[in-house]
């Protein structure tokens, strides 16, 4: 069996044991569609990119061979390459502005096409990270409600680094909640299974299932 799925099937087993909803997006941003197939014929359908141009590249074929297959939008989205993004992505998880969110309507209003969204929220209140703001997050919410063809599915986050992400997951977890929003995006190689305790519907693990990037 290949490493990465043999990596892919035990993670899934930890997390099963901590919350059996917690679904696995496997990171393959810069990892060739060679490296991506075992996980693809054993029948994962969650990915996840970084990279609109990357993606278009990649996964147009891959697509259109296997349409059960999701991918996930988990980078920073240019507004200028929302046009192309919503062509190959079902779900971006990045929505931390209302200029986006109104790209991102106006172009699927265009194509008849819904796209399932994630608010990224500022959780620990860092000046260099995307992402709303905790005390803006109602009045944002509310705003992106009004655009058509969102779907709003949920909360994301990237906790502060060296800190432990368990208390933002927390926190995250009550925010979705008062939000009354099905999802939550959140979790990474080193902190999935926290995520999983805390009701992540998705975690976001690239090098524990693929390895180092080059």
């Amino acid at each position: 069996m290949h490493e990465s799925l043999n990596n892919l099937i035990s993670i899934k087993k930890e997390i099963n044991n901590k919350n059996s909803n917690t679904q696995i997006i496997a990171v393959s941003k810069t990892f060739p569609a060679s490296q991506i197939a075992p996980l693809i014929d054993y029948g994962h359908i969650h990915y996840g990119e970084n990279k609109v141009q990357e993606s278009l590249e990649k996964w147009t074929e891959l697509k259109k061979r296997n349409d059960q297959i999701k991918l996930h939008m988990i980078g920073k989205l240019q507004t200028n390459k929302v046009k192309f993004a919503v062509d190959i992505f079902d779900y971006i998880h990045s929505v931390d502005n209302l200029k986006l969110a109104k790209k991102i309507s106006d172009e699927t209003k265009k194509r008849d096409k819904i796209i399932k969204v994630f608010i990224q929220v500022n959780i620990g209140n860092e000046f260099q990270k995307s992402g709303v703001q905790i005390d803006n997050l109602n009045s944002f919410f509310e705003e992106c409600k009004q655009f058509e063809n969102l779907d709003i599915r949920g909360l994301m986050c990237l906790p502060p680094i060296n800190e432990n992400s368990d208390v933002y997951f927390q926190k995250m977890n009550t925010l979705s909640k008062q939000l009354n929003l099905p999802e939550l995006s959140m979790g990474m190689s080193q902190d999935y299974l926290s995520a999983a305790s805390n009701n992540a519907s998705f975690v976001r693990i690239g090098t524990k299932i693929f390895g180092k990037r080059n």
